[in-house]
Protein backbone atom coordinates (compact mmCIF):
# COMPACT_ATOMS: atom_id res chain seq x y z
CA UNK A 1 0.00 0.00 0.00
CA UNK A 2 1.45 3.15 -0.89
CA UNK A 3 1.96 6.02 1.88
CA UNK A 4 -0.21 8.10 0.25
CA UNK A 5 -2.96 5.83 -0.24
CA UNK A 6 -6.05 6.32 1.69
CA UNK A 7 -6.95 3.23 4.08
CA UNK A 8 -9.89 1.24 3.02
CA UNK A 9 -13.20 0.06 4.32
CA UNK A 10 -11.68 -3.61 4.71
CA UNK A 11 -8.58 -2.67 6.42
CA UNK A 12 -10.30 -0.29 8.91
CA UNK A 13 -12.74 -3.35 9.69
CA UNK A 14 -9.10 -5.39 10.27
CA UNK A 15 -7.84 -2.84 12.44
CA UNK A 16 -11.80 -2.63 14.29
CA UNK A 17 -11.65 -6.51 14.57
CA UNK A 18 -8.44 -6.58 16.30
CA UNK A 19 -8.91 -4.02 17.84
CA UNK A 20 -12.02 -5.27 19.75
CA UNK A 21 -10.38 -8.78 19.64
CA UNK A 22 -7.55 -7.38 22.04
CA UNK A 23 -10.50 -5.58 24.14
CA UNK A 24 -11.84 -8.68 24.68
CA UNK A 25 -8.39 -10.11 25.55
CA UNK A 26 -7.48 -8.36 27.92
CA UNK A 27 -10.76 -8.00 29.74
CA UNK A 28 -10.82 -12.11 30.34
CA UNK A 29 -6.76 -11.65 30.93
CA UNK A 30 -7.02 -9.01 34.25
CA UNK A 31 -10.33 -11.40 35.15
CA UNK A 32 -8.09 -13.23 37.04
CA UNK A 33 -6.17 -10.63 38.96
CA UNK A 34 -9.37 -9.15 39.89
CA UNK A 35 -11.23 -12.22 40.81
CA UNK A 36 -8.14 -14.46 42.47
CA UNK A 37 -9.42 -13.69 46.36
CA UNK A 38 -13.48 -14.12 46.12
CA UNK A 39 -13.21 -16.94 43.47
CA UNK A 40 -10.80 -19.05 45.60
CA UNK A 41 -12.76 -18.38 48.43
CA UNK A 42 -16.02 -19.27 46.72
CA UNK A 43 -14.20 -22.38 46.29
CA UNK A 44 -13.97 -22.74 50.20
CA UNK A 45 -10.30 -21.26 50.43
CA UNK A 46 -9.90 -19.05 53.27
CA UNK A 47 -6.70 -18.29 54.86
CA UNK A 48 -4.91 -15.34 53.47
CA UNK A 49 -1.27 -16.83 52.76
CA UNK A 50 -3.31 -19.96 51.30
CA UNK A 51 -4.79 -17.99 48.54
CA UNK A 52 -1.86 -15.86 47.75
CA UNK A 53 0.09 -19.17 47.11
CA UNK A 54 -3.02 -20.83 44.90
CA UNK A 55 -3.45 -17.43 43.56
CA UNK A 56 0.18 -17.42 42.29
CA UNK A 57 0.30 -21.22 41.17
CA UNK A 58 -2.78 -20.37 39.08
CA UNK A 59 -1.29 -17.40 37.55
CA UNK A 60 1.64 -19.36 36.36
CA UNK A 61 -0.62 -22.03 34.88
CA UNK A 62 -2.53 -19.61 32.91
CA UNK A 63 1.25 -17.75 31.98
CA UNK A 64 2.87 -20.56 30.93
CA UNK A 65 -0.30 -21.98 28.88
CA UNK A 66 -0.06 -17.79 27.07
CA UNK A 67 3.88 -19.20 26.46
CA UNK A 68 3.54 -22.24 25.02
CA UNK A 69 0.45 -20.65 23.09
CA UNK A 70 2.19 -18.16 21.38
CA UNK A 71 4.97 -20.09 20.05
CA UNK A 72 1.65 -22.53 18.76
CA UNK A 73 -0.40 -19.84 17.35
CA UNK A 74 2.57 -17.79 16.11
CA UNK A 75 3.50 -20.87 13.81
CA UNK A 76 -0.18 -21.52 13.23
CA UNK A 77 -0.28 -17.76 11.95
CA UNK A 78 2.90 -18.16 9.49
CA UNK A 79 1.74 -20.96 8.17
CA UNK A 80 -1.75 -20.79 7.76
CA UNK A 81 -2.49 -17.17 7.29
CA UNK A 82 -3.00 -14.20 10.57
CA UNK A 83 -7.01 -14.60 9.96
CA UNK A 84 -7.34 -17.90 11.58
CA UNK A 85 -5.41 -17.81 14.06
CA UNK A 86 -7.01 -14.15 14.91
CA UNK A 87 -10.50 -16.20 15.35
CA UNK A 88 -8.95 -19.56 16.68
CA UNK A 89 -7.42 -17.58 19.43
CA UNK A 90 -10.69 -15.79 20.06
CA UNK A 91 -12.73 -18.74 19.83
CA UNK A 92 -10.63 -21.09 22.52
CA UNK A 93 -10.28 -18.31 25.12
CA UNK A 94 -14.31 -17.11 24.94
CA UNK A 95 -14.90 -21.30 25.38
CA UNK A 96 -12.48 -22.06 28.41
CA UNK A 97 -14.00 -18.67 29.93
CA UNK A 98 -17.91 -19.24 29.60
CA UNK A 99 -16.70 -23.09 31.50
CA UNK A 100 -14.92 -20.93 34.21
CA UNK A 101 -17.67 -19.49 35.47
CA UNK A 102 -19.32 -23.15 36.50
CA UNK A 103 -16.05 -24.58 38.55
CA UNK A 104 -16.32 -26.21 41.84
CA UNK A 105 -12.61 -27.22 41.95
CA UNK A 106 -9.57 -26.04 42.04
CA UNK A 107 -8.35 -28.46 39.49
CA UNK A 108 -10.86 -27.38 37.19
CA UNK A 109 -9.37 -23.77 37.91
CA UNK A 110 -6.24 -25.24 36.97
CA UNK A 111 -6.89 -26.72 33.76
CA UNK A 112 -9.00 -24.55 32.16
CA UNK A 113 -7.21 -21.15 33.75
CA UNK A 114 -4.15 -23.44 30.74
CA UNK A 115 -6.54 -23.35 28.43
CA UNK A 116 -7.77 -19.74 28.48
CA UNK A 117 -4.37 -18.82 28.60
CA UNK A 118 -3.13 -20.40 25.36
CA UNK A 119 -6.40 -19.15 23.62
CA UNK A 120 -5.17 -15.62 24.85
CA UNK A 121 -1.49 -15.82 23.47
CA UNK A 122 -2.63 -15.53 20.15
CA UNK A 123 -4.87 -12.81 19.49
CA UNK A 124 -2.60 -9.73 20.23
CA UNK A 125 0.48 -10.87 18.35
CA UNK A 126 -1.85 -12.19 14.99
CA UNK A 127 -3.78 -8.59 15.06
CA UNK A 128 -0.78 -6.44 15.28
CA UNK A 129 0.81 -8.33 12.74
CA UNK A 130 -2.09 -8.08 10.43
CA UNK A 131 -3.01 -4.78 11.47
CA UNK A 132 1.11 -3.79 10.87
CA UNK A 133 1.35 -5.60 7.04
CA UNK A 134 -1.92 -3.83 6.23
CA UNK A 135 -0.53 -0.35 6.51
CA UNK A 136 1.83 1.80 5.31
CA UNK A 137 4.71 2.82 6.82
CA UNK A 138 4.24 6.30 7.83
CA UNK A 139 0.74 4.75 9.37
CA UNK A 140 2.19 1.69 11.07
CA UNK A 141 2.32 2.92 14.69
CA UNK A 142 -0.86 4.65 14.60
CA UNK A 143 -2.90 1.65 13.68
CA UNK A 144 -0.94 -0.78 16.09
CA UNK A 145 -1.50 2.21 18.99
CA UNK A 146 -5.05 2.48 18.05
CA UNK A 147 -5.43 -1.64 18.22
CA UNK A 148 -3.44 -1.86 22.02
CA UNK A 149 -5.30 1.63 23.37
CA UNK A 150 -8.83 0.10 22.35
CA UNK A 151 -7.30 -3.44 23.93
CA UNK A 152 -6.25 -1.93 27.05
CA UNK A 153 -9.63 -0.63 27.78
CA UNK A 154 -10.97 -3.89 28.41
CA UNK A 155 -8.91 -3.89 31.36
CA UNK A 156 -10.45 -1.17 32.42
CA UNK A 157 -13.70 -2.64 31.68
CA UNK A 158 -13.65 -5.65 34.04
CA UNK A 159 -12.23 -3.29 37.06
CA UNK A 160 -15.99 -1.78 36.37
CA UNK A 161 -18.17 -5.06 36.03
CA UNK A 162 -16.52 -7.06 38.28
CA UNK A 163 -17.46 -4.36 41.11
CA UNK A 164 -20.91 -5.06 40.60
CA UNK A 165 -21.38 -8.47 39.34
CA UNK A 166 -20.44 -12.04 40.72
CA UNK A 167 -16.99 -13.39 39.80
CA UNK A 168 -18.62 -16.27 37.98
CA UNK A 169 -20.75 -14.46 36.09
CA UNK A 170 -17.75 -12.03 34.66
CA UNK A 171 -16.27 -15.07 33.72
CA UNK A 172 -19.18 -15.17 31.62
CA UNK A 173 -19.60 -12.16 30.48
CA UNK A 174 -15.87 -12.00 28.76
CA UNK A 175 -16.31 -15.48 27.29
CA UNK A 176 -19.86 -14.18 25.65
CA UNK A 177 -18.14 -11.48 24.07
CA UNK A 178 -15.43 -13.64 22.56
CA UNK A 179 -18.27 -15.27 20.83
CA UNK A 180 -19.80 -12.05 19.78
CA UNK A 181 -16.72 -10.93 18.42
CA UNK A 182 -16.53 -13.81 16.23
CA UNK A 183 -19.70 -12.49 13.90
CA UNK A 184 -17.22 -9.36 12.94
CA UNK A 185 -14.68 -12.14 10.72
CA UNK A 186 -16.97 -11.48 7.68
CA UNK A 187 -15.12 -9.15 5.19
CA UNK A 188 -12.07 -9.08 6.97
CA UNK A 189 -9.17 -9.87 4.93
CA UNK A 190 -5.51 -11.85 4.75
CA UNK A 191 -2.44 -9.41 4.87
CA UNK A 192 -1.16 -9.00 1.08
CA UNK A 193 2.04 -9.46 2.58
CA UNK A 194 1.44 -12.71 3.89
CA UNK A 195 0.02 -14.04 0.40
CA UNK A 196 2.84 -13.12 -1.14
CA UNK A 197 5.00 -14.22 1.36
CA UNK A 198 3.53 -17.97 0.74
CA UNK A 199 3.61 -17.82 -2.67
CA UNK A 200 7.24 -16.93 -2.75
CA UNK A 201 8.25 -19.41 0.08
CA UNK A 202 6.31 -22.30 -1.94
CA UNK A 203 8.66 -21.52 -5.09
CA UNK A 204 11.73 -20.90 -3.12
CA UNK A 205 11.47 -23.66 -0.35
CA UNK A 206 11.30 -20.86 2.34
CA UNK A 207 10.36 -22.09 5.67
CA UNK A 208 7.25 -20.66 7.52
CA UNK A 209 6.79 -20.31 11.16
CA UNK A 210 9.10 -22.41 12.54
CA UNK A 211 9.68 -21.03 15.94
CA UNK A 212 13.46 -23.03 15.54
CA UNK A 213 14.37 -19.77 13.49
CA UNK A 214 13.75 -17.69 16.33
CA UNK A 215 17.20 -19.67 18.34
CA UNK A 216 19.65 -19.90 15.11
CA UNK A 217 21.66 -18.19 14.30
CA UNK A 218 22.62 -16.32 17.31
CA UNK A 219 22.34 -12.43 16.09
CA UNK A 220 18.35 -13.54 15.37
CA UNK A 221 17.92 -14.99 19.04
CA UNK A 222 19.89 -12.26 20.52
CA UNK A 223 17.20 -10.51 18.66
CA UNK A 224 14.37 -11.99 20.04
CA UNK A 225 16.00 -11.85 23.42
CA UNK A 226 16.42 -8.31 23.65
CA UNK A 227 12.98 -7.45 22.26
CA UNK A 228 11.58 -9.81 25.29
CA UNK A 229 13.55 -7.83 27.88
CA UNK A 230 12.95 -4.74 26.46
CA UNK A 231 9.37 -5.36 27.72
CA UNK A 232 9.72 -7.41 30.83
CA UNK A 233 9.70 -4.72 33.28
CA UNK A 234 5.77 -4.30 32.49
CA UNK A 235 4.93 -7.59 33.60
CA UNK A 236 7.13 -7.28 36.76
CA UNK A 237 4.43 -4.68 37.42
CA UNK A 238 1.56 -6.27 35.97
CA UNK A 239 2.73 -9.67 37.98
CA UNK A 240 3.25 -8.16 40.96
CA UNK A 241 2.29 -4.63 41.54
CA UNK A 242 -1.33 -5.26 40.17
CA UNK A 243 -1.46 -8.48 41.17
CA UNK A 244 -0.25 -8.77 45.00
CA UNK A 245 -1.63 -4.68 45.15
CA UNK A 246 -3.34 -6.45 48.30
CA UNK A 247 -0.50 -7.77 50.45
CA UNK A 248 1.76 -5.18 49.22
CA UNK A 249 -0.92 -2.26 50.42
CA UNK A 250 -1.14 -4.17 53.48
CA UNK A 251 2.10 -4.29 54.64
CA UNK A 252 2.33 -0.55 53.67
CA UNK A 253 0.18 -0.59 56.23
CA UNK A 254 -3.44 0.83 54.72
CA UNK A 255 -5.68 0.08 57.03
CA UNK A 256 -8.43 -0.37 54.74
CA UNK A 257 -8.57 -3.44 52.31
CA UNK A 258 -6.92 -2.64 48.64
CA UNK A 259 -9.82 -3.80 46.25
CA UNK A 260 -8.42 -5.73 43.50
CA UNK A 261 -11.16 -4.41 41.08
CA UNK A 262 -9.75 -0.69 41.32
CA UNK A 263 -6.29 -1.23 41.31
CA UNK A 264 -7.10 -2.94 37.85
CA UNK A 265 -9.45 -0.23 36.74
CA UNK A 266 -7.05 2.97 38.36
CA UNK A 267 -3.67 0.92 36.44
CA UNK A 268 -5.11 0.27 33.31
CA UNK A 269 -6.53 3.55 32.90
CA UNK A 270 -3.51 4.97 33.26
CA UNK A 271 -1.91 2.17 30.83
CA UNK A 272 -4.19 3.17 28.36
CA UNK A 273 -3.39 6.57 28.79
CA UNK A 274 0.26 5.89 28.64
CA UNK A 275 -0.49 3.82 25.61
CA UNK A 276 -1.33 6.44 23.49
CA UNK A 277 1.18 8.93 24.51
CA UNK A 278 3.74 6.55 23.99
CA UNK A 279 2.47 5.76 19.97
CA UNK A 280 2.08 9.35 19.79
CA UNK A 281 6.03 10.09 20.87
CA UNK A 282 7.02 6.98 18.56
CA UNK A 283 5.64 8.88 16.04
CA UNK A 284 6.85 12.47 16.86
CA UNK A 285 10.41 11.19 17.30
CA UNK A 286 10.29 8.53 14.27
CA UNK A 287 11.65 5.86 16.84
CA UNK A 288 10.77 3.02 18.88
CA UNK A 289 13.59 2.19 20.78
CA UNK A 290 13.73 6.08 21.76
CA UNK A 291 10.48 5.90 23.28
CA UNK A 292 10.63 2.89 24.61
CA UNK A 293 13.75 3.75 26.72
CA UNK A 294 11.83 7.21 27.74
CA UNK A 295 8.70 5.30 28.83
CA UNK A 296 11.35 2.63 30.66
CA UNK A 297 13.58 5.71 32.56
CA UNK A 298 9.46 6.85 33.92
CA UNK A 299 8.83 3.67 35.20
CA UNK A 300 12.21 4.03 37.61
CA UNK A 301 10.67 6.75 38.62
CA UNK A 302 7.49 6.13 39.06
CA UNK A 303 8.05 3.15 41.15
CA UNK A 304 10.59 5.30 43.75
CA UNK A 305 7.17 7.61 44.07
CA UNK A 306 4.96 5.13 44.47
CA UNK A 307 6.50 4.35 47.92
CA UNK A 308 6.90 7.50 48.76
CA UNK A 309 3.29 8.59 47.86
CA UNK A 310 1.32 5.31 47.78
CA UNK A 311 1.16 4.87 51.69
CA UNK A 312 -0.56 7.54 52.93
CA UNK A 313 -4.28 6.52 52.11
CA UNK A 314 -6.04 4.06 49.56
CA UNK A 315 -6.94 7.33 47.12
CA UNK A 316 -3.14 8.05 47.38
CA UNK A 317 -2.75 4.11 46.50
CA UNK A 318 -5.07 4.12 43.41
CA UNK A 319 -3.70 7.42 41.81
CA UNK A 320 -0.01 6.03 42.27
CA UNK A 321 -1.34 2.63 40.45
CA UNK A 322 -2.34 4.90 37.42
CA UNK A 323 0.75 6.59 37.51
CA UNK A 324 2.71 2.92 37.68
CA UNK A 325 0.35 1.89 34.84
CA UNK A 326 1.21 4.97 32.28
CA UNK A 327 4.69 5.08 32.84
CA UNK A 328 4.23 0.98 31.27
CA UNK A 329 2.33 2.01 28.51
CA UNK A 330 5.06 1.40 25.76
CA UNK A 331 3.43 -2.10 25.58
CA UNK A 332 1.92 -1.48 22.16
CA UNK A 333 5.05 -0.08 21.12
CA UNK A 334 6.93 -3.22 22.15
CA UNK A 335 4.70 -5.20 20.30
CA UNK A 336 5.14 -3.08 17.06
CA UNK A 337 8.91 -3.25 17.39
CA UNK A 338 8.90 -7.09 17.67
CA UNK A 339 6.72 -7.23 14.62
CA UNK A 340 8.96 -5.14 12.29
CA UNK A 341 11.98 -6.75 13.81
CA UNK A 342 11.43 -9.81 11.87
CA UNK A 343 10.73 -11.56 7.99
CA UNK A 344 7.30 -11.97 6.87
CA UNK A 345 7.94 -15.89 7.04
CA UNK A 346 8.71 -15.19 10.77
CA UNK A 347 6.58 -12.38 11.38
CA UNK A 348 3.60 -13.59 13.13
CA UNK A 349 5.77 -16.86 14.92
CA UNK A 350 7.96 -13.67 16.87
CA UNK A 351 5.33 -11.30 17.28
CA UNK A 352 2.95 -13.89 18.73
CA UNK A 353 5.47 -15.51 21.02
CA UNK A 354 7.37 -12.11 22.50
CA UNK A 355 4.29 -10.74 24.59
CA UNK A 356 3.64 -14.03 25.52
CA UNK A 357 7.72 -14.59 26.55
CA UNK A 358 7.49 -11.36 28.49
CA UNK A 359 4.10 -12.45 30.51
CA UNK A 360 5.73 -15.88 31.19
CA UNK A 361 8.61 -13.89 32.78
CA UNK A 362 6.14 -12.85 35.79
CA UNK A 363 6.78 -16.77 36.73
CA UNK A 364 10.54 -16.25 38.00
CA UNK A 365 9.60 -13.14 38.55
CA UNK A 366 7.28 -13.52 41.17
CA UNK A 367 8.87 -16.71 42.62
CA UNK A 368 11.66 -14.46 42.78
CA UNK A 369 9.35 -11.85 44.96
CA UNK A 370 7.78 -14.33 47.52
CA UNK A 371 11.02 -15.67 47.82
CA UNK A 372 12.54 -12.55 48.87
CA UNK A 373 9.67 -11.35 50.47
CA UNK A 374 9.05 -14.04 53.08
CA UNK A 375 6.03 -14.95 54.72
CA UNK A 376 4.42 -13.38 57.75
CA UNK A 377 6.07 -15.77 59.84
CA UNK A 378 9.59 -15.36 58.53
CA UNK A 379 9.99 -12.14 57.01
CA UNK A 380 13.40 -11.21 54.87
CA UNK A 381 12.82 -7.91 53.45
CA UNK A 382 9.27 -8.02 53.39
CA UNK A 383 6.51 -6.95 50.78
CA UNK A 384 7.66 -3.36 50.08
CA UNK A 385 11.34 -3.32 50.01
CA UNK A 386 11.05 -6.57 47.53
CA UNK A 387 9.06 -4.94 45.42
CA UNK A 388 11.20 -1.74 45.19
CA UNK A 389 14.33 -3.72 44.76
CA UNK A 390 13.26 -6.19 41.80
CA UNK A 391 10.97 -3.63 40.44
CA UNK A 392 14.58 -1.06 40.02
CA UNK A 393 16.48 -4.38 39.09
CA UNK A 394 13.80 -5.63 36.21
CA UNK A 395 13.72 -1.81 34.88
CA UNK A 396 17.81 -1.55 34.80
CA UNK A 397 17.57 -4.81 32.77
CA UNK A 398 14.94 -3.51 29.89
CA UNK A 399 17.34 -0.30 29.48
CA UNK A 400 19.86 -1.86 28.58
CA UNK A 401 18.12 -4.39 26.30
CA UNK A 402 16.34 -1.65 25.07
CA UNK A 403 19.72 0.54 23.83
CA UNK A 404 21.22 -2.67 21.91
CA UNK A 405 17.80 -2.87 20.02
CA UNK A 406 18.20 -2.22 16.20
CA UNK A 407 15.29 0.96 15.09
CA UNK A 408 13.05 -0.24 13.11
CA UNK A 409 10.31 2.80 12.47
CA UNK A 410 11.23 3.48 8.83
CA UNK A 411 11.72 -0.39 8.49
CA UNK A 412 9.69 -1.98 5.52
CA UNK A 413 8.16 -5.05 6.17
CA UNK A 414 8.32 -6.72 2.57
CA UNK A 415 11.27 -9.25 3.32
CA UNK A 416 12.34 -13.00 4.52
CA UNK A 417 14.40 -14.90 7.02
CA UNK A 418 17.01 -17.14 5.44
Amino acid sequence: MAATERLSPRVILVIAVAALGYFVDLFDLVLFSILRVPSLQALGITDPQEITRVGKHLLDIQLIGMLLGGLAFGMLGDRFGRINTLFGSILLYSVANILNAFITDVWQYEVLRFVAGFGLAGELGAGITLVAEMLPTSKRGIGTTIVASVGLLGAVAAGVVSSYIPWNWCYLIGGVMGLALLAMRIGVVESGLFESMRAKSLAHGVQRGNPLQLLWPPRRLMRFALVVLAAMPIWFVGGVMFVFAPEIGRAMGIAEPIAPAKVIFWAYLGVVVGDVASGTVSQLLQSRTRTIIGFLALLAASIALFFVIAPKSPAHFYGMMCVVGAATGYWAIFVTTASEQFGTNLRATAATSAPNFVRATAVPITSIWLAIKGTQDAPILGAVTATWVLGICCVAVGIIAALALDETFHRDLDYLEH
